[in-house]
């Protein structure tokens, strides 16, 4: 099934539909955020996720961003469950648990 998706989501018409049901699920957020439990986060987190792995212009300014803001992005990954992020603070820890490195006082 994932190379079905795959191959479905190379067509361009599907990934701008799938931009678009991201810019709804945003935009639903504000009337889905006073509903009792965590509705608005997980309403916000899946329309931002759908935002950033299909549209271009975004992953752009995603980037933009996080050089800008660094602690904002991080939280950003951490709240997406990028891959990279983790990828990118198992390094940064081995870097401080190194013997040599510096990294203690």
């Amino acid at each position: 099934m994932t190379q079905w998706w795959r191959n479905l989501t190379n067509i361009a018409a599907v990934r701008a539909g799938l931009v678009v049901v991201g810019c709804i699920l945003i935009a639903l957020t504000p009337v889905v955020g006073p509903i009792p439990g965590p509705g608005g986060v997980v309403v916000f987190a899946a329309g931002l996720t759908l935002v950033l792995r299909y549209s271009d212009w975004a992953k752009k300014k995603y980037v933009h961003f996080k050089r800008r803001h660094p602690k904002k992005g991080a939280w950003a990954d951490w709240g997406l469950r990028r891959a990279s992020a983790r990828r990118r603070e198992a390094r940064r820890k081995a870097l401080e648990t190194a013997p040599g490195s510096g990294g203690g006082n």
